[in-house]
């Protein structure tokens, strides 16, 4: 019940003015969000690929307007160009959602979305870095995987998400399981049915186990997202069991959780990228990560009664 509170906050005017018009929630903010400009951003990046990689969100999903996903794939063109210009690109990547590039528009929706990725995903060549599809919704999973093979078509590195909560998804990693496949494995951050997905955390983490062992059997590139302590040592348990070498897969977290893990990783010699959100549109992405963790819930709920 307080996960379906939260996610139907997320989508609140009312809400999204309450927090934003609250001085004391920018700290909270900034903990899970680089900024709201490229230049913040872009300096969180640097910092960061000094011992890690990055994958750069430029913020926003659900557009609802032809001109305002147009307006993302320019704000994805500027960042790339900027990885490229401040020597990041190989050490950094972006991930977009197809919300924010116009599927939901009416009519062309899937076109036009695909057309903007693919916009998208010709300035990462140039630059010399990657693009990842993020996933949303359970009722988007298939539009996006079809956008995906269509985007590998020429951009063979385009990575995918697969969301171990869903039913569907074993049956997912094994078709993405292929040579070259980048795949980010993560729980799972929407409000979904008991009909297509597990509500309990044990079912999860027990589908989510039985996902990571279909990547790492594969030939593809197992992203592993996750910050639980006993799923990275399972991931690296089943890595070393595949015979796959340290750059044979990565482990993912977010901006703003668990960073002494992510330095602990990372100085251990594993591959550690860190998803890096930024942009004016952060509430959705911040109160999702609220509802994730009770502890980032308490943390502001504190910020809140000391107002």
């Amino acid at each position: 019940m307080l996960r379906s509170a939260i996610i139907a906050a997320s989508r609140s005017p009312r809400a999204r003015s309450l927090v934003e018009n609250l001085p004391l929630a920018r700290p909270i903010v900034d903990r899970f969000v680089a900024g709201e400009q490229l230049g913040k951003a872009l300096d969180t990046t640097r910092e960061l690929t000094r011992d890690r990689l990055v994958t750069l969100d430029h913020l926003g999903e659900d557009t609802t307007d032809r001109a305002s996903a147009d307006a993302t794939v320019e704000a994805y063109r500027k960042v790339l160009g900027a990885l490229a210009d401040g020597g990041l690109a190989a050490r950094a990547e972006v991930s977009l959602k197809l919300s924010a590039l116009g599927r939901s528009l009416p009519g062309d929706g899937d076109k036009i979305a695909l057309e903007n990725a693919r916009a998208i995903c010709e300035a990462a060549a140039s630059a010399g870095t990657t693009v990842t599809v993020d996933m949303e919704d359970h009722t988007t999973v298939d539009a996006t995987l079809s956008i995906v093979r269509e985007l590998r078509v020429d951009f063979p590195w385009v990575g995918a998400v697969l969301q171990a909560y869903l039913h569907r998804t074993e049956g997912d990693c094994a078709d993405l399981s292929g040579p070259g496949s980048r795949v980010r494995l993560c729980k799972g951050a929407y409000d979904e049915p008991a009909s297509v997905a597990y509500r309990d955390k044990a079912e999860v983490d027990a589908s989510y186990v039985r996902c990571l062992k279909i990547l790492m059997a594969g030939q593809g590139y197992p992203m592993v997202a996750t910050h639980d302590p006993r799923l990275i040592e399972i991931a690296q348990d089943l890595a070393a069991r595949s015979g796959r070498a340290a750059a044979e897969y990565e482990h993912q977290m977010l901006f703003g959780i668990r960073a002494d893990e992510q330095q602990r990783l990372a100085a251990r010699g594993l591959r550690m990228r860190v998803y890096v959100p930024y942009g004016g549109e952060w509430y959705p992405y911040f109160v999702r990560r609220l509802g994730e963790r009770p502890a980032n819930l308490a943390f502001f709920a504190r910020a809140l009664v000391g107002r």
